[in-house]
């Protein structure tokens, strides 16, 4: 068993950068609610925030208003709404430091890594700024004759999109900008855990020109109301959501009595695989990226991570060293890798998933503990020789663990790969391209990182299969998630 962490090992935000953090916070402007609720800083637990509780009547009213401005907005032209989008786009630049500041005080991510997230979130406000004038549709002949088709692609109505805390910007554009391209008005709500920086995203969008109405954020402390008095009302025609399977299914239930456009973006537990014939830096460093972005709080990151025998004690080695030279603390601090979890929750979890491998047998190579003190806290872990009884081999880990089981043959690592009801992510690491793409083929995912730990890009299509989720975003199919197909079917007359 392990032994709580020393809080001295932690590095300390700077205190020049924390007072920019707190400015960009308390110039943030908030609806003005009887009900109210705090948002807290993970790395000390301290409230940074106070937003609104709305009700479900308050969401009604929301999906209203955005109703109502929507019409006005689907009317425009496709390249005013690309004008605009491109706006905001420059805007999310503009105001990037602010952004990443506001991203690391309420989610806890280093500031670099918050960084990242500004320039991979605004990707997708660029792209669909780029795609809103192409809309799609095409022509084709009667294959009989006597006639023309048709098809156009419009609208699909008022989106409902509901986000996760994990990536509060990224998640956040990369729903709205496909909704404004293809026309649709948005109602949507935050994580409770992280909302200003959707609060401030939008408000940029507003000063872009995007209608005040036409996007709706819904702040609320009761999720299930939120969804159940949204859902029911027949003017919302999609619901777009990131976040458990749990929870997406309860969505999906609420959604058939209306019949919606549903995209669920649902859990994962990617395999990540390397193969003797790695490129041994490559592979750790990619499986350090692919495991500890963002404290492995990420839907796609190695969960399950395969080694084969001949490289498997090299790659270990290199992986535990890289895992415990990592500096933890507050991301605001300078040379912060890892900064907190999410909330205690996530730290007892963490914990649990620890003891119980170790107690199954598990080799604990590295960290292990939760730190004591300060915040939530938990140090990088790699566990080796991990069973596959153990309840991590098991569950999707959400955190900075990396756990290490061997395999022999290709066969044998995809069937184990495979052996899961999710398919988001996976990995695979070799320097053979057939086995590579073959491999590729075989494993049942959305999306497949080959040498890489960061496969995401606003220019690809993301999401997953079986019970990791319903359609994509990102790319032109994300923009299609959007809009519905009209055909039309148009007869000619003969001439003489």
């Amino acid at each position: 068993m392990t032994t709580d962490s020393s809080v001295s090992s932690l590095l300390s935000a700077d205190p020049r950068t924390a007072a920019a953090a707190d400015s960009v916070v308390a110039a943030l402007t908030l609806p003005d609610t009887d009900r109210q609720f705090d948002v807290a800083n993970p790395a000390s637990g301290e409230p940074i925030a106070t937003v609104p509780d709305f009700g479900a009547a308050d969401a009604i009213r929301a999906v209203a208003a955005a109703d109502a401005a929507g019409l006005e907005w689907a009317a425009r032209t496709p390249r005013d709404r690309a004008d605009i989008l491109r706006r905001w786009y420059d805007l999310i630049i503009d105001h990037a430091d602010e952004l990443a500041l506001l991203i690391t005080r309420e989610m806890g991510k280093p500031l670099a890594e918050s960084r990242s997230e500004v320039t991979y979130g605004s990707d997708f406000v660029r792209w669909y700024a780029e795609e809103a004038v192409r809309p799609g549709g095409n022509v084709r002949e009667v294959p009989s004759g006597g006639g023309t088709l048709l098809t156009r692609r419009g609208p699909v109505g008022l989106a409902v999109l509901i986000t996760p805390w994990n990536f509060p910007l990224a998640m956040a554009t990369r729903k709205i900008a496909p909704a404004l391209a293809a026309g649709c008005p948005v109602v949507i709500k935050p994580a409770n855990l992280t909302p200003l920086t959707t609060f401030y995203v939008v408000e940029l969008a507003r000063q872009a020109g995007v209608p005040v109405d036409l996007i709706q954020v819904i702040t609320t402390a009761d999720a299930p109301a939120f969804s159940e008095a949204v859902l029911a009302d027949p003017r919302v025609r999609k619901v777009s959501f990131t976040g458990s399977t749990g929870v997406g299914k309860t969505l999906l239930r609420l959604a058939a009595d209306n019949v919606l456009r549903s995209s669920m973006e649902l859990g994962g537990d990617a395999p990540l695989i390397i193969f003797d014939d790695a490129d041994l830096e490559r592979a750790v460093n990619g499986a350090f990226a692919a495991k500890m972005r963002n404290g492995g709080q990420s839907c796609i990151a190695a969960n399950r991570i395969y080694v084969q025998d001949g490289i498997a004690d090299a790659f270990v080695e290199g992986l535990a060293t890289k895992m415990a030279e990592s500096q933890v603390g507050d991301g605001l601090a300078d040379g912060v890798i890892v900064g907190p979890l999410i909330d205690d929750r996530a730290v007892a979890n963490m914990q649990s998933l620890v003891d119980d491998a170790v107690g199954r047998g598990a080799d604990l190579r590295t960290g292990g503990s939760a730190i004591a003190g300060a915040g939530t806290f938990f140090e990088p872990t790699l566990l080796d020789h991990v069973p596959q009884s153990a309840d991590v081999a098991q569950s999707e880990i959400f955190g900075p663990i990396a756990a290490i089981q061997r395999f022999r043959s290709q066969a044998e690592v995809v069937q184990r790969a495979n052996d899961t009801n999710y398919g988001l992510a996976s990995y695979v690491f070799t320097e053979t391209l057939d086995r590579a793409l073959n491999v590729a083929d075989a494993l049942h995912s959305g999306l497949v990182g080959i040498n890489q730990g960061v496969p995401s890009n606003a220019a690809a299509p993301f999401g997953g299969i079986k019970q990791s989720g319903l359609g994509r975003e990102g790319s032109a199919e994300g923009l299609e998630e959007y809009q519905d197909i009209r055909f039309y079917n148009v007869a000619r007359r003969e001439t003489e």
